[in-house]
């Protein structure tokens, strides 16, 4: 017996039944582990972050660019008392807002009677009394022409006050 341990008998290597060495699949990078979800959900979250942030910023940049731009032009106002001129920045800044409001509408080429209703369709917090379409409405359309000896009874703060409700209001309502 113990001979048959020490020489083993002599084996044909072609005879054997002897499978190769088999190495492990490769790792797949699918199904992705629980790490890589984290960073994914995090960057994820991050972008949408950045761009809230963002839209926020630009809406309230808006504001602040709308509410200094309304100052400088009742300063310029209560320095010159030039009621044409008033108009015309009055008219001016309620154009390039409401071109940025709503920049799908084309709203640069209104005039005249269709400017008027289009600034009265979106006042979201009219006035009492005043409209655009209304006499103190209208100068915006009119003083930039008249000499300043016609312009005596157009009413510049309820103008200024108008303008004002409009611009500083919000402009979520959509046109029709």
């Amino acid at each position: 017996m113990n001979e048959a341990i020490t020489n083993p008998p002599a084996v044909d290597p072609l005879t054997l039944n002897l499978r190769d060495i088999h190495l492990p699949d490769p790792v797949s990078w699918w199904p992705v582990s629980a790490g890589w979800w984290l960073v994914f959900v995090s960057v994820l979250l991050l972008l949408i972050t950045i761009f809230v942030i963002r839209k926020i910023y630009k809406s309230r940049q808006l504001k602040r660019d709308i509410n200094s731009e309304i100052e400088r032009i009742k300063k310029q106002f209560t320095h010159d008392q030039d009621k044409s001129q008033l108009a015309k920045s009055l008219s001016i800044l309620l154009r390039r807002a409401s071109i940025s409001f709503y920049p799908a509408k084309d709203i640069a080429g209104l005039t005249g009677q269709n400017w008027l209703t289009l600034l009265d369709q979106t006042n979201a917090k009219p006035l009492n009394d005043f409209q655009f379409q209304s006499d103190i409405g209208k100068a915006l359309i009119y003083a930039p022409y008249q000499s300043e000896n016609s312009l005596a009874d157009y009413d510049s703060s309820a103008l200024i006050q108008l303008c004002e409700s409009w611009l500083l209001s919000s402009h979520n309502r959509p046109l029709s």
